[in-house]
């Protein structure tokens, strides 16, 4: 006879199913994070791999062809972030003489108006540097270890996405023997869709940082800041945080602009333009990008940000927001999701298999 659960039980096993979950995810971390990326990269090169296996190329060419495609436009991404970087640091002894009239300034400042003498600024400044050379060091050490895991990210995604790739067929069949017999079509379907929605989605997304970031780039260089382009692509791909994103993005090239020019009207010039770029973006370069948007509450993306970092750290920030969008794919989708797509999206809208 089955025992039907009360909504406190019910409750109560939801809430051990998701600490199960975390615990497993953050344990679990260093496999399936190289295993997410793969999993999304199939996901966004699977249509041209199916359309060059039509045209009679075999699929280990068109699978080997799209992930080489991939890795170098993102190697040539990041050759083009390294050498303005770089341009950056062989400019650091004339912004450092910048930092330090500005600090005899405010240290002046402070004298005259508020009476704090000379030595008590040194000494307040000589415990800064003590704090601040200890978690310099935490930094580089994190930073090392994140190098070195992004180096085997690197070498293994690719070689997952290939595989993944290589035997869909079977994952799909895998995947269709969890599920009762009747639902089998419907999940088929559920896949089809979530690849193809997902695929559009990420292309369209990578339209509008490239957008994003040339505008970002040509406002920069217009008012003449070093480093334009770093400064530009930085901000624009840091608007995959809602919000704070953007000004997190913005605080470099501010203070740069500051710096050079010793005025307050290149900062301001570089929020105008910055707040241009997004009114822009969120109105008319998105809407025209993005054919089919995940339509995620910003709440829950938000969220998922949050748990990604906490969980995944960077890696986490960035994967949690699609996996979101694809559970609400999926929920919109499934009748019996359809308070879970009630939560995950902006609106309640009419689920398609409904009417059906």
């Amino acid at each position: 006879m089955n025992k039907i659960l009360s909504p406190s039980d019910s409750k109560l096993r939801l809430l051990q199913y998701i600490t199960l979950s975390s615990i497993l995810l953050y344990f679990g971390r260093d496999l399936f994070i190289p295993l997410s990326f793969a999993v999304l990269i199939s996901f966004v090169i699977y249509p041209f791999c199916a359309w060059m296996e039509s045209k009679g190329i075999g699929r280990v060419t068109a699978i080997l062809l799209n992930v080489l495609f991939l890795l170098i436009l993102f190697a040539s991404i990041v050759a083009l972030l390294i050498t303005q970087l770089l341009k950056f640091v062989n400019e650091w002894p004339h912004v450092q003489e910048k930092l330090s009239r500005t600090f005899q300034m405010v240290s002046q400042y402070l004298t005259s108006s508020f009476g704090i003498s000379q030595e008590r600024q040194n000494l307040w400044f000589s415990q800064l540097l003590d704090q601040s050379g200890s978690d310099v060091m935490g930094f580089l050490r994190g930073t090392i270890t994140a190098s070195a895991f992004s180096g085997v990210l690197l070498i293994l995604t690719p070689v997952y996405s290939v595989l993944i790739l290589y035997h869909r067929e079977k994952w799909l069949k895998i995947v269709e023997r969890l599920f009762p017999n009747e639902r089998r079509e419907s999940i088929k379907e559920m896949m089809y869709l979530t690849v193809k929605a997902y695929h559009n989605f990420i292309k369209g997304t990578a339209l509008v940082y490239l957008i994003v970031g040339s505008l970002n780039s040509v406002g920069l260089l217009l008012l003449g800041v070093p480093h334009a382009i770093l400064f530009g692509f930085t901000a624009s791909v840091l608007t995959f945080i809602p919000y704070i994103g953007i000004i997190v993005g913005s605080l470099l090239p501010i203070t740069m602009a500051w710096i050079t020019y010793d005025s307050i009207w290149y900062p301001v010039g570089i929020v105008l333009i910055f707040a241009f770029v997004q009114y822009l973006e969120a109105n008319v370069i998105f809407p025209l990008a993005v054919s089919s948007r995940l339509n995620v509450n910003t709440l829950v993306m938000l969220l998922a940000i949050f748990a990604g970092g906490i969980l995944w750290g960077v890696s986490g920030m960035i994967l949690f927001v699609p996996f979101v969008g694809i559970a609400k794919l999926i929920a919109d989708h499934n009748p019996k999701l359809k308070t879970l797509s009630m939560i995950l999206g902006t609106s309640e809208r009419e689920n398609p298999l409904e009417n059906k």
